[in-house]
């Protein structure tokens, strides 16, 4: 009987490195509002426990208890349509001066020498320092108030569109110049990829420049709007109607950044992100 062949120990080679993966997991789709929940959930056990004095901050439930009461009076949602439209009205002339002078300046050299320098020059001066001379200029009516937020969101959707433009790839200008491509084929397929994520971005943060012009407007000679309601609460030390402004302020302004976001992830389908 022949012996078995003696068993030589193979020996194990170093391990293949394993793979990581260096981008973010999959996100929840409302996993954002784990941090808001987080600080109600605190807020609200500051109030139960009297760590957080009512009069300084009232608890989170007396904004919907008081919410209700001025529902009920016909107070709050006749003061929320007009600070909604005059943010609304204010948007949507500071997006086409914004969207139109960004196009200019971001595609002629000539728009570029002409305006962009002034806006440049304009962006350090806060929008509200200027509103003594837009009081003189256009009153202290509507006129005057949907200007100051139409200039409030003017600067970030030209900066950041404009922005967006002068950042496009040579290589895809010269991709449609090789192909032939007519300018509004170019505007189509090039310019319109390329500035449409820097103008989203400049959208959400016009968004909440409209809001917080809204605010300081409706302060100055107002007799309708949320502004105007707070106001009005200061003077009489109604801490739970002013909590009732400044909520209704926050879920009017996340409402508007969900939109633009569920819009940007639409129209940005094709863009592959860190995110995901």
């Amino acid at each position: 009987m022949t012996e078995d062949p003696p068993q030589t120990a193979v020996k194990a080679g170093p391990s293949a490195p394993t793979h990581r993966r260096l981008s973010l997991k999959r996100g929840r789709a409302y996993g954002w509002v784990l941090g808001p929940v987080l600080l109600l959930a605190f807020w609200s056990l500051g109030a139960s426990l009297g760590w957080i004095d009512s009069r300084i901050l009232p608890a989170p439930w007396v904004a919907v208890t008081t919410g209700v009461r001025l529902i009920a009076e016909g107070r709050l949602l006749p003061n929320a349509l007009v600070s909604a439209q005059r943010a609304g009205t204010g948007l949507c002339c500071g997006i086409l001066a914004g969207l139109g002078l960004a196009l200019y300046s971001g595609l002629t050299r000539t728009g570029g020498y002409l305006i962009d320098g002034l806006v440049q020059i304009k962006r350090s001066i806060p929008i509200f320092a200027l509103m003594p001379f837009f009081m003189l200029w256009f009153g202290i009516g509507e006129t005057m108030k949907a200007t100051v937020i139409a200039v409030a969101v003017f600067y970030p959707v030209y900066i950041h569109t404009h922005n967006a433009l002068r950042s496009i790839d040579l290589r895809y200008v010269e991709l449609a110049e090789t192909l032939r491509l007519s300018y509004a084929q170019f505007l189509r397929h090039i310019v319109l990829p390329g500035a449409l994520p820097g103008f989203l971005l400049g959208l959400r943060f016009a968004i909440v420049g409209a809001w917080l012009s809204v605010i300081v407007v409706e302060q100055t000679n107002a007799t309708r709007g949320i502004g105007y309601m707070v106001n009005l609460a200061i003077n009489y030390a109604q801490t739970d109607v002013m909590l009732v402004g400044l909520v209704l302020y926050a879920a009017l302004g996340v409402a508007s950044d969900c939109s633009v976001r569920l819009l940007q992830g639409r129209l940005l389908s094709w863009q592959r992100t860190l995110a995901g």
